[in-house]
């Protein structure tokens, strides 16, 4: 079906194949990432099918049907985040139309929803990271040396799996690895590499004999990929295993969790925020402050006020 614009006292068919155009000239003048472009694609594509659907004039859209449609989305059972992806594509596009003198800006003012703000992987207790390493230690040094980093460092999934050989190097007397950071191009931060850390990154790289320092830090050992970069998914399948193995088998522990699990024990630990902050490597201090949650909840249930009543009578 053709999508219906009312211009004035006539009136308009835009085509599919037009809108179709105008997505992909919107898409192609993004200074984004694929994944992004990719993204865009996918939400406007049912943004579109939605206004078809409805049999909305182009014209007709306006605040309302934009609230509609976001209420929509929210009753499908999408995740806030999602609804958010979706509803920031339709903004962006309009911004992009109005600015190109195609059709005004519509969307202006809708918000994306609002996010509780926690995180939903959860991180390990000081034991539980204990028992984690331990089942580890009768496994691949490779996998050991893996997660015994994410716990120490907070690095992403992606940060770990982008590391190369020679981003291990020292600044000052401390040694690093330099951090290829989250949609960022270049290695512009680094983590400390403790003893503790290195220790069994220096054992599982003795394994792999001569490297080149141009070689990913972790490499794949399966037959189809031998030597290759490992992915995004081998990490958190390698971390999934050892969670599930402790007791840890829920959907709110993942290879994330472990990222949580460094910036709640710095906090555990006497640490301050902004120590927390740096380590993780967070831009606004208002992310790191998300992990006092964590604390405040268990101060609340180790120290409550209704056990200090029960003491009285």
């Amino acid at each position: 079906m053709d999508i219906i614009v009312k211009q004035a006292q006539d009136v308009a068919i835009v085509s599919p194949q037009r809108i179709e155009d105008l997505v992909d000239s919107f898409i192609n003048s993004q200074d984004v990432k694929l994944s992004s472009k990719l993204l865009y694609r996918r939400t406007l594509k049912q943004y579109f099918n939605w206004v078809d659907k409805k049999s909305y004039l182009l014209s007709e859209i306006a605040r309302p049907q934009l609230l509609e449609y976001k209420e929509e989305l929210l009753s499908s059972g999408m995740s806030s985040l999602t609804v958010g992806s979706y509803i920031t594509s339709v903004r962006r596009f309009y911004e992009w139309t109005e600015a190109n003198k195609y059709y005004p800006n519509v969307a202006k003012g809708i918000k994306t929803p609002k996010r509780k703000q926690q995180f939903k992987k959860q991180p390990l207790l000081p034991d539980q990271a204990t028992a984690l390493l331990s089942y580890y230690q009768d496994k691949a040094l490779r996998d050991y040396a893996i997660v015994n980093l994410l716990l120490r460092t907070g690095l992403r999934t992606i940060e770990v799996i982008r590391a190369n050989v020679e981003d291990i190097t020292f600044k000052g007397s401390q040694r690093v690895l330099l951090v290829h950071g989250k949609g960022r191009d270049e290695k512009d931060n680094f983590v400390l590499l403790t003893d503790k850390t290195y220790q069994p990154i220096a054992e599982y790289l003795a394994t792999r004999g001569k490297v080149n320092s141009s070689e990913p830090l972790f490499t794949s050992t399966s037959n189809n990929s031998k030597g290759e970069r490992l992915s995004t998914r081998s990490i958190s399948y390698i971390a999934k295993e050892g969670l599930k193995a402790i007791g840890l088998d829920e959907r709110s522990f993942t290879a994330h969790s472990l990222r949580h699990t460094t910036a709640v024990n710095i906090l555990r630990g006497g640490g301050s925020l902004e120590q927390a902050q740096m380590t993780l490597r967070h831009s606004n201090p208002a992310t790191t402050q998300i992990y006092t949650a964590t604390l405040n909840e268990e101060r609340r249930l180790q120290n409550s006020g209704e056990a200090l009543i029960d003491s009285l009578y």
